[in-house]
């Protein structure tokens, strides 16, 4: 699945940081949240978990316990935007 969607500064340094190796532990859900918005549909629970919607297919990524993303959610992330044909760089397959 590829995307038409463009991504400014801020989206492509969110994508970078996700990518980043190490696995980066001060990634914060706000600027994940605004990536994801840029793609698809974005909810969080009233118990805190985040699931996103994108072309008619819902990912959750639980609860947060604080405001950055747990290692395991990192990893999650990478897989979305693999999947969408999101590069590290923060490009997107034609």
């Amino acid at each position: 699945m590829t995307m038409s969607i463009k991504f400014d500064h801020h989206h492509r340094h969110t994508v970078e940081q996700i990518f980043g190796h190490p696995i980066g532990h001060n990634i914060q859900w706000r600027d994940v949240v605004c990536l994801l918005e840029r793609c698809g549909e974005v909810h969080e629970s009233h118990r805190g978990a985040w699931t996103v919607t994108i072309d008619g297919v819902t990912t959750s990524f639980g609860r947060t316990r604080g405001r950055d993303l747990l290692e395991d959610q990192v990893i999650r992330m990478r897989h979305l935007l693999n999947s969408l044909g999101v590069s590290p760089k923060g490009e997107i397959a034609a």
